[in-house]
């Protein structure tokens, strides 16, 4: 069994003993537990304060992707957005604290931030309410403010919603109502790495019928792609061939070889299939996602419908 080439947590003031206690805790509580119980787990980290996921801040990569390449984006907020209309919707399933809801919402994006943990939906709150104290302080920082170079004047709202990523109470229970056109944009970071690999048809399933088929966005920060998936997790090992493989035949068990990795020999795609806009090696990312020589690993894709 090979060994993480780089600790898949936040690393920052920790010593190689802690790290590898953080990795011991994570995979002693989810190891041969049925998938159907880990939302229990994480919520019991959550309890503990054991969050060594958490970055303390958004996306780096996302901020990126959104600001340089609005190409990408058709139904992103404008300078031509009616501003008195509503605005469009984003998800960010298993936002945790939901650094990356307020840094959407920056962006002009209607945003609801989905967690299983109502332990971390209550960090969450924390988290926007300390933001907005900032804010009224002349203190805030600039990632959190609207991007006026964009076009963006104002921020988008923000629903903190608990529930199961792969139900729709939640989507009800948000004030969402039933989904009609979809999310105009998904953004998906340690939600996908977090899920055994049994679960992995279904998330890309569920993500399909989440997004808006005229326009609507999924964007993945791949992480990590230096962990050899033979390690087991979470976070389980990640390959840019692995989105490919399970975005392009979602809710479709596929095989995989005796290293983990995925196998897929059908050039066919299922309905509902996403299809690859771009991959691209964002400048900028959390210290997780970069080597030992401080080199960035994450890869950033952008999906849409066929």
């Amino acid at each position: 069994m090979a060994s993480d080439p780089e600790p898949p947590f936040n690393t920052s003031g920790a010593d190689d003993h802690a790290i590898q206690g953080q990795v011991h805790r994570i995979r002693s509580l989810f190891k041969d537990s049925a998938y159907s119980t880990h939302p229990e787990h994480w919520d019991t980290l959550w309890k503990e304060s054991f969050t060594p996921w958490d970055r303390g801040g958004p996306s780096q990569a996302l901020d990126e992707v959104l600001s340089l390449h609005r190409e990408l984006f058709p139904n992103a907020p404008s300078s031509a957005h009616d501003w008195n209309k509503s605005k469009p919707k984003a998800l960010v399933p298993g936002c945790g604290r939901g650094h990356d809801v307020l840094l959407l919402s920056a962006h002009g994006y209607d945003v609801y931030g989905l967690d299983s943990s109502l332990t971390s939906m209550e960090e969450a709150k924390k988290n926007e309410k300390r933001v907005a104290e900032e804010d009224a302080e002349g203190k805030g920082k600039e990632v959190y403010a609207p991007r006026r170079e964009l076009g963006v004047t104002t921020k988008g709202r923000v629903m903190w919603v608990t529930g199961d990523f792969f139900e729709d109470d939640w989507v009800n229970d948000s004030g969402y109502g039933k989904v009609k056109t979809g999310f105009d944009l998904i953004f998906d970071y340690t939600f996908f790495c977090a899920l055994p690999p049994e679960a992995r048809p279904q998330w890309a399933k569920r993500l399909s019928g989440l997004l808006n088929p005229d326009g609507g966005r999924l964007v993945c920060l791949e992480w990590p792609l230096d962990k050899d998936p033979m390690t087991g997790g979470p976070p389980w090992g990640v390959s840019g061939d692995l989105y490919l493989a399970h975005l392009g035949h979602p809710g479709q068990v596929l095989p995989y070889n005796d290293k983990g990795q995925v196998v897929n020999g059908s050039a066919d795609t299922t309905p509902g299939a996403l299809k690859r806009l771009a991959r691209t090696q964002p400048a900028r990312t959390h210290k997780a996602g970069c080597d030992n020589q401080g080199n960035v690993v994450d890869r950033v894709s952008v999906w849409s419908h066929q």
